[in-house]
């Protein structure tokens, strides 16, 4: 049993106990704490401690952590009531049970402690029975609640690791998706660029060939036309049916046009093999412009004007860049997820009435080029910067704070994932130890700012 009062040599008595029920009495008349501390004194879970003095009301109550406090009514210092309502306003005290003691028994003296927040109101001293059980009881429901609390914070604590547990394997597989799919990708294309690219070696390298041949052919007609000119009508009749002057004529320019498709092809196929190295992660010193020029080919099919879209102009400024060490797959990736992010977003604004109307509003024309600006250059010496800016519909500050977020999209269900921008972050800040950041505005397009270091031991200062 413990009995503290306000004065220094009992300071040490004042501290939180083992006791489930911890009485704390703020009353002005000593005569007053003795009385309750020996209705209490043989109450073995009870410890009670006394404070005459409110203007130490605080600094008991963080020593002890009473479960009950009485409070008297009337105190010549300070009004009970006036302490009762600063109590309920402090954030330490606002749940501890109030029991008001006075020697007043007046309806609306009741009723204001009550308004106020008193939990309960006994006029002192009352039977010793009924005021251990007001006291146990109250202290109990208080107990009760701080356990509630706690096991309530900790369920909540727990969700939350579960939620952040779940949104991380969600996220986990949808990457993993993400990257078999374009690791399928990549195969396929492997594929379809080898079988593309034996059959038009096999044409390409016969070309040579051919070409020298018809040559050999024409110019022995030229000759024997020259030597043994013929008047006989059947072989002139042949000639202006075959047209021979315009045969001879048009047969080398057309050999030139099928060097001219093979080698497109050629270099087509070369794209495509470039593009296929996504299913590499390996860092290797690489071409970045080749793995955006093999994007864009990827790409072409939407970047052409159709019913839905407009023509996609795409101005290059590339800068004089090192070869940069880097995993070319992955970042074959990101340009991928970020340049299709902007076809999307100029096709939006295309058919948007809400930009339609902004640019009759500002006086612009309707028929101005939707475009897509890649720039790259050097930075330091040491980083490497590529700038993908559309002229598409933008986007909100509060869109684009979410967007490198997992499974954010502000597309239509079924058209896309919420995962493009977010891989994308990942492998620019993870993987590259780089930055991506996207600067946007509504109806102002956005600007997608990528830096990687050109050698991957450099890290972010």
């Amino acid at each position: 049993m413990s009995n503290s009062t306000n004065s220094p040599e009992n300071a040490e008595l004042a501290k939180p106990s083992i006791y489930p029920v911890r009485v704390l009495l703020i009353d002005d008349q000593p005569i007053i704490g003795e009385a309750v501390r020996r209705l209490l004194a043989m109450e073995l879970d009870i410890s009670f401690h006394y404070c005459a003095n409110p203007a130490l009301v605080m600094a008991m109550i963080k020593d002890i952590q009473p479960t009950v406090i009485l409070l008297d009514l009337v105190m010549p210092d300070i009004d009970g009531l006036i302490l009762a309502k600063f109590l309920r306003a402090n954030e330490l005290t606002n749940e501890i049970p109030l029991i008001m003691l006075s020697t007043k028994e007046e309806p609306q003296l009741k009723a204001e402690a009550f308004n106020l927040g008193a939990n309960d109101y006994l006029v002192k001293l009352p039977d010793k029975l009924e005021f251990v059980a007001r006291i146990r009881y109250h202290s109990k429901a208080y107990n009760n609640l701080q356990e509630l609390k706690k096991t309530t914070a900790k369920a909540q604590f727990q969700t939350k690791q579960l939620e952040e547990a779940l949104q991380e394997l969600q996220r986990a597989q949808s990457q993993m998706i993400q990257t078999e799919k374009m690791s399928s990708l990549g195969q396929l294309v492997a594929g379809v660029a080898h079988e593309i690219n034996n059959p038009v070696s096999f044409i390409h390298g016969n070309l040579m060939y051919l070409e020298q041949y018809v040559g050999d052919v024409l110019r022995m007609i030229n000759l024997y036309e020259k030597r043994h000119p013929s008047d006989d009508p059947e072989v002139k009749a042949l000639a202006r049916e075959i047209d021979l002057e315009f045969l001879t004529g048009d047969i080398p320019k057309m050999l030139m046009s099928m060097k001219t498709g093979t080698d497109r092809i050629r270099d087509i196929v070369l794209s495509l093999r470039n593009f296929s190295r996504m299913d590499q992660s390996e860092f290797k010193e690489v071409d970045i412009h080749e793995g955006l020029e093999s994007t864009l080919l990827i790409l072409q099919h939407r970047l052409h004007a159709n019913a839905d879209s407009p023509e996609i102009e795409v101005i290059k400024e590339y800068g004089n860049l090192p070869l940069v060490e880097c995993s070319a797959g992955q970042l074959n990736q990101v340009f991928m997820n970020i340049l299709v992010n902007a076809i999307d977003a100029i096709e939006s604004s295309y058919l948007s009435p809400a930009i339609v109307a902004s640019k009759l509003f500002n006086f612009q024309s309707l028929d101005k080029p939707q475009q897509i600006t890649i720039r790259t250059s050097l930075v330091d010496e040491k980083w490497v910067q590529i700038l993908i800016v559309d002229n598409g519909i933008g986007m909100t500050e509060d869109i684009k704070q979410y967007i490198f977020n997992p499974f954010f999209t502000t597309k239509a269900i079924g058209k896309g994932t919420g995962m493009g921008l977010s891989i994308s972050y990942q492998i620019v800040t993870e993987k590259h130890n780089g930055k991506l950041e996207c600067i946007s505005e509504l109806y102002e397009g956005a600007k997608f700012i990528i830096n990687i270091p050109t050698r991957h031991e450099i890290l972010i200062g």
